[in-house]
């Protein structure tokens, strides 16, 4: 290894992006809510007895597309937007470190230049 942590760590960072070739982005939503059948249960408002949605709402093209989850993918579907989350500040964090390595090397450039 280098020696430098913020290399190691971003190293270990750009690793660990393969675990998320899974992900979605997006925001993931759970509701309740009436059906809209006047002889369900759903129909006297009680929080119990309403019926649970699961939504995934993407930005795509300058338009957000909001989709029906079923039941049986809504736990998949919201591992894969957190694992999106993730994405985005390992993404955050590599950049930052580039930044900081940028910003070092032109400091020592302009450091030769003046000598």
């Amino acid at each position: 290894m280098s020696g430098d942590p913020e290399l190691e760590a971003r190293g270990r960072w750009v690793r660990s992006l393969s675990a998320l070739r899974e992900m979605l982005p997006g925001s993931f939503v759970e509701r309740r809510r009436k059906c809209g059948k006047p002889n369900c249960r759903c129909a006297d408002g009680r929080p119990e007895h309403l019926h649970t949605q699961f939504l995934l709402s993407v930005l795509s093209e300058g338009k957000l597309h909001t989709f029906h989850i079923p039941h049986e993918l809504a736990q998949q579907a919201r591992s894969q937007v957190e694992l999106h989350k993730r994405f985005q500040q390992v993404a955050a964090a590599i950049c930052r470190i580039n930044l900081r390595r940028l910003l070092c090397l032109k400091q020592k450039n302009q450091g030769r230049k003046e000598g």
